[in-house]
């Protein structure tokens, strides 16, 4: 077993807090961060017996977005590049000092930089991206220009080449990934996901066979011996907006709150997570209590994916 549980068994643990939203149109994605620290995480997980280690929100961004004119569709796409990159290193180097790297976003394009860091030190690791949209759009099938929406596709080195991400190398196997929760995938990444023969579970098949037999099934697929390292990447917006209503693309239909916690808890229990995505809370989108109910799923989800069980 690679990673040898040491993240379990030291419980040493690095939150990234990373306010970014430049992958995206809508402000405010940003705070989603500030938002689940400031609501106690770092205390709750100390709580669940791990040391947090947390030196504050990292702020990468080195060039304004005003000096970063699309390339092609691509919007701020040297902000968002340079980002993941910066942030792909801290990740690394987290994992490399056994901290079990736990990432807020922020955005979703900010999964470049956490699965291309936790990659870089477990490079057979798997990737469970639980998520009501597949992100893995194109530089040529997307119609939006949205990085939020194409990181997959540069974590797989699929479709045309942007110069300004060679530093990002083809580093995810299409066998090492799988999807839960998706609902809204566009016709293009529809075919990706065929052509690329991706395993994907859509919210059909969560009500086909339950969670429970989902998450088997995904692990089945990526991890049959259960013995690779595993990233988890969330977007709270897999779960149902009746659940997360503060995030940037709400879609109707998803996760219920206890199926988004039995995700985070099964992969928890497998002993074998080396990396953790929170992504795509946004506090500007809603109402006040919308806002505080998601940041508590927020942080109610982090806890699940570290430890915290219900008896």
């Amino acid at each position: 077993m690679s990673s040898d549980l040491k993240f379990y068994k030291s419980k040493q643990l690095a939150i990234v807090g990373c306010p970014f939203s430049a992958g995206q149109p809508k402000g405010g994605v940003d705070k989603g961060p500030i938002h689940l620290v400031s609501a106690g995480l770092v205390n709750q997980l100390e709580a669940l017996g791990w040391n947090v280690h947390f030196d504050g929100h990292h702020q990468f961004e080195d060039i304004s977005i005003e000096s970063d004119p699309p390339i092609g569709l691509l919007k701020n796409p040297r902000v968002v590049s340079r980002t993941c990159e910066a942030l792909s290193g801290v990740v690394s180097e987290h994992a490399q000092n056994g901290r079990l790297p736990v990432t807020l976003g922020g955005d979703h394009s900010l999964a470049m930089g956490t699965i291309s860091g936790t990659l870089k030190h477990f490079p057979e690791a798997c990737v469970i991206w639980v998520d009501a949209h597949a992100d893995i759009n194109t530089t040529d099938t997307t119609d939006t220009g949205n990085i939020h929406g194409m990181p997959v596709s540069f974590l797989m080195g699929i479709g045309s080449k942007v110069p300004e991400f060679d530093w990002l190398k083809p580093v995810l196997a299409a066998n090492k990934l799988v999807y839960i929760g998706l609902r809204d995938v566009d016709d293009g990444e529809k075919k990706i996901l065929r052509e690329n023969k991706i395993k994907a579970f859509s919210m059909h098949e969560v009500d086909k066979y339950g969670i429970s037999k989902v998450v088997e099934l995904a692990l089945d697929h990526v991890n049959p011996n259960r013995d690779l390292p595993i990233h988890l990447s969330l977007d709270v917006d897999a779960l149902d907006p009746s659940v997360t209503p503060s995030t940037g693309t709400p879609v109707r239909g998803g996760l219920t709150f206890r199926e988004g916690h039995y995700v985070c808890e099964a992969i928890y229990e497998t002993g074998l997570m080396i990396g953790l995505d929170i992504m795509e809370v946004n506090p500007s989108v809603s109402d006040t209590a919308s806002v505080t109910q998601t940041v508590a799923v927020g942080c109610s989800l982090t806890r699940a994916a570290l430890g915290e069980t219900l008896l």
